[in-house]
């Protein structure tokens, strides 16, 4: 007889935390699940049976690899949709304890648990089996992100994948889905930098590329983009991604993190990966709260999370809420500038401490439901799925001092810092109806809409160009984004005399986007005029227009905006023999506002000796330029080191339209789609039980990539010189003493990088289980092209200056390191993990006076995260843990970069922030 080679696939629910309730087998085979497993192989159906149900099965991986089994689909019980597998083979189930069942040939077999059907299981033999080790418990997760089918796993993957699971999400720590793929992810960074309108929203870059070169998916369904523009931050500048904390993590069951392009499966925004979220479908419950703040002051945090599936007549529901609230954090030096007017006897009591930098207050909550039904007896189903939110949040902006232009002293007479506000509202709703068709073709018939609402008001401000009469709050304005998707997607296995049926689906998709900018009150952008009266400080003297902080949309601005987008694709799949696995894909789409694109994917697995197996890819994809990158237009003061500067100073910035006419006259044109060609290659080891390597290679080359330019500022000097740019606005007609920045297809990169992950389970006898990873990625880009408009290289000035080529070449950690452990010994459990980043660099744009660029760096820094539980009794857990242990910052800026206003202290573009470390009580509850 072959010997027995045990597949063991974990499922979450036996991964997560032991707070959740054991299940009797007869229970959780009688449990009811949506099944989707087409006709494969026996091994591949049980691995698909596994991950489905959420239990973990052992099985005799050769014997079972003999055997073809028909599709399993519908509502069905555990022991159900096994009896229809193993249904005329010799194999039986031979152990069954808690969410765990052995499946062995008859004369192996042991235990029948009460509830398993009879025809699915013989007579019990004489002596049950062994009970399995925790040396054979390897957990395989099954993922269907890049690829069509439903019984892959990762480790058979063609293409790198990180699965974060539900036990995952439970002892990390984080508060939020953003910084959670940001911890356990070492190929993700996380940016959470915005200033201005934007700093409510935080991206995450994948393999060092924008938020927007990844796309969202909900249940493999696209995700709608965030309205707001995430601009005058860092590295992630320019981008309007969806915005991953508006999910609330208590509905998810797993992430799928796929490193590898994918616009040829996907579509548009698939140039570094794909993020794939997959809402719970169980009849599970649970509820958690959480409290903790900042070690250092501030960052007081409450989070409420409760959610609970219930299980009906051929179909599920699962309902999940998340209400939270973030204190914000003050981190910020003494304000060391001249504040009032000379001889003002207050200038040597004034408090210095004026500004407010650090993270946000935000009060918000999310809900999700998730809800499926068969329709009759068929094997059709219909489904619906959604979130929604709501979310308030806050921040200071920059001191504006007494003695200032842009204060009014009749007002403020000690200053004022503007206080900006963001309301969000945000929903999306996704439903379909899926099943099989005839002549054995599986279809997905859906459509999904998505909305994004993003209000902006700001108090405790003023327009300094009305004077004394200015309001102090003001409505700047709003932004709407909504995405309507529907698609059809269609597969079919064909028998072709291989080891298995080759896949075939074919898609088609419609998308409309469209974009609203609102307008704001008028006191938010008008020019009042004003000037104060002659014999006055600053008499005379021409004050900026509109609110500070960030101005209002003018009318100009505000109008609505659409397109769409039509495409078709088709996606072959074919296992040649055991060692052997290939698969191809080609996408068309057509858009309404700049014509078409084609890409292609192919991809090759080999495994000539079993535990060792490569694997690459060639792809190329795209990502068209967003309705916002086209026709976003704003106004905000920010700090500028302007040229021959000795510090930073505050000064209107505008964010331009490609079609305005100051960008038009410094040259700017229409944007065009990105384009990429992607290639990467690994391996994947399995040198010994429980130990699962993979190394993966890559280059991914971007053409005409969107970026914004550097920051152009016209300026007049004393003698009445024009600078170069106010030369070149001055030479079209325009007001040459201003400010601005647009995008631009000015660029191309290339980024190279490597991946690896290994991990490590481990049965420690009489001392518990552990689970160790240790993960790590290195990466590089550099441009390779870099156009310069003829009227500014007319000038001696460039497009892309030397701050934003750093932001993509220095702005993220250009290697980083996880090494995390997972124990657990009877009610206790602890997870500890280390991460190193690598060096990051705030790039200057100019040299200082001094004649330098002041590039201010982070050193690496290594930060610890700890979570200590303890299992109170069945279904309630205690926690407490601390993230950033040691309560590591980055390096405060150089004094040239902090300026003298104390609002820049620390480097903003540190990848773990500047707020210190985080501490939090926890309890979990499981029902």
């Amino acid at each position: 007889m072959l010997p027995m080679l045990y597949a063991s696939v974990a499922c979450l629910a036996l991964a997560a935390p032991p707070a959740l309730a054991v299940v009797e087998p007869s229970k959780a085979l009688s449990e009811k699940h949506h099944f989707d497993i087409p006709a494969q192989g026996l091994n591949a159906a049980l691995l698909s049976l596994s991950r489905q149900s959420s239990m973990r099965i052992l099985f005799p991986y050769e014997e079972a690899s003999r055997y073809e089994v028909r599709s399993v689909r519908g509502w069905l019980s555990t022991s159900e949709a096994l009896s229809r597998m193993i249904e005329g083979t010799p194999l039986q189930l031979a152990y069954a304890r808690d969410r765990t069942f052995t499946i062995a040939a008859r004369s192996k077999a042991g235990l029948r648990p009460a509830g398993f059907t009879s025809d699915a299981v013989a007579a019990p033999a004489p002596a049950p089996a062994a009970e399995p080790s925790p040396q054979q418990e390897a957990p395989t997760d099954v993922i269907v992100t890049g690829t069509r089918q439903t019984n892959r796993t990762v480790a058979q993957s063609l293409a790198p994948i990180d699965v974060v699971s539900k036990a995952d999400l439970q002892t990390s720590g984080k508060q939020s889905v953003r910084d959670l793929l940001g911890t356990l992810v070492p190929s993700i960074s996380v940016s959470s930098s915005g200033s201005g309108a934007s700093f409510a929203v935080k991206t995450l870059s994948l393999r060092g590329l924008s938020g927007d070169q990844v796309l969202v998916l909900v249940n493999g369904k696209r995700r709608h983009n965030t309205a707001t523009l995430f601009i005058n931050g860092t590295t992630q500048n320019g981008q309007s991604p969806p915005d991953l904390d508006l999910i609330p993590a208590n509905a998810i069951d797993h992430i799928e993190v796929l490193r590898d392009g994918a616009s040829a499966q996907y579509g548009s925004d698939a140039i570094a990966g794909v993020v794939n979220i997959i809402l719970k479908k169980d009849a599970s419950g649970s509820a958690t709260v959480i409290g903790g703040a900042n070690g250092d002051g501030g960052g007081e945090t409450g989070r409420f999370q409760i959610d609970k599936g219930i299980t009906t007549p051929g179909g599920h529901i699962h309902l999940s809420v998340d209400g939270y609230m973030q204190g914000r954090t003050i981190r910020g030096g003494p304000n060391l500038s001249q504040l009032y007017f000379a001889g003002d006897p207050r200038e040597a009591t004034a408090d210095r401490r004026v500004n407010k930098p650090g993270q946000p207050q935000v009060v918000g909550v999310n809900g999700s439901v998730d809800v499926a039904q068969t329709l009759g007896t068929s094997d059709i189903e219909a489904y619906v799925f959604g979130t929604g939110s709501k979310r308030e949040a806050d921040a200071f902006l920059t001191f504006r001092n007494p003695a200032a232009t842009n204060n009014i002293p009749q007002i403020y007479p000690n200053g004022y810092i503007p206080h900006l506000h963001v309301h969000d509202e945000d929903y999306q709703v996704s439903g379909g109806v899926r099943g099989e068709g005839p002549l054995g073709v599986h279809f997905d018939l859906s459509t999904s809409y998505g909305y994004n609402k993003v209000r902006y008001v700001e108090t405790t401000a003023l327009n300094a160009s009305l004077g004394p009469a200015s309001p102090s709050t003001f409505y700047i304005g709003k932004v709407i984004g909504t995405e309507w998707t529907s698609n059809l997607d269609l597969t079919k296995h064909v028998e072709l005399g291989f080891v298995e049926p080759l896949q075939i689906a074919v898609g088609a998709e419609y998308r409309e986007d469209t974009y609203e900018i609102g307008a704001g009150d008028v006191p938010s952008y008008v020019d009042g005029g004003y000037r104060t009266p002659a014999g006055q400080p600053n008499a005379g003297v021409i004050r900026q227009a509109g609110s500070q902080g960030v101005t209002g949309f003018p009318p100009s601005a505000a109008g609505t905006f659409g397109r769409n987008n039509k495409s078709i694709y088709i996606d072959l799949s074919q296992k040649v023999a055991r060692w052997l696995e290939v698969s191809a894909s080609g996408r068309h789409e057509a858009y309404s506002d700049f014509g078409t694109t084609n890409n292609y994917k192919v991809s090759a697995r080999i495994e000539p000796i079993r535990g060792i197996a490569v694997r690459g890819t060639i792809s190329t994809g795209f990502r068209a330029p967003t309705l916002q990158q086209e026709h976003y237009a704003s106004s905000s003061t920010i700090g500028v080191l302007l040229p021959g500067a000795t510090t930073t100073v505050l000064a209107p910035v505008r964010a331009l339209p490609v079609d305005d006419p100051v960008a038009r006259a410094l040259g700017s044109q229409s944007l065009r789609p990105e384009k990429s060609t992607n290639y990467s290659a690994g391996l994947v080891l399995t040198p010994i039980n429980n130990l699962n390597v993979t190394i993966d290679a890559y280059q991914i080359e971007i053409d005409n990539r969107i970026l914004l330019s550097g920051t152009l500022t016209g300026a007049i000097a004393a003698n009445g010189t024009l600078n170069p740019v106010a030369t070149i606005l001055s030479a079209a007609g325009l007001n040459p003493v201003q400010s601005g920045f647009f995008f631009s297809n000015a660029a191309s990169t290339r980024t190279r990088g490597l991946d690896v992950v290994a991990t490590y389970r481990a049965g420690l006898g009489d001392f518990g289980k552990a689970v160790l990873t240790v993960s790590g990625n290195i990466n590089k880009t550099k441009f390779t092209r870099l156009d310069v408009p003829a009227v500014l290289a007319a000038q001696g000035l460039s497009l892309i200056d030397r701050a934003r080529q750093g932001d993509f070449t220095r702005g993220t950690p250009r290697n980083k390191q996880i090494v995390n452990l997972y124990w657990t010994l009877g009610a206790v459990s602890a997870n500890v993990r280390a991460t190193r980043y690598g060096e990051v660099t705030q790039v200057a744009a100019v040299r200082a006076a001094d004649g330098i660029y002041h590039d201010d760096t982070i050193k690496p820094k290594v930060l610890f995260d700890l979570e200590l539980g303890y299992q109170l009794t069945q279904g309630i857990k205690l926690s407490a843990g601390a993230n950033n242990l040691f309560n590591i910052y980055p390096n405060k800026l150089s004094a040239v970069n902090q300026g003298n206003t104390g609002f820049a202290l620390y480097n903003s573009y540190s990848p773990y922030g500047f707020s210190g470390g985080f501490y939090y009580g926890k309890i979990n509850l499981s029902f």
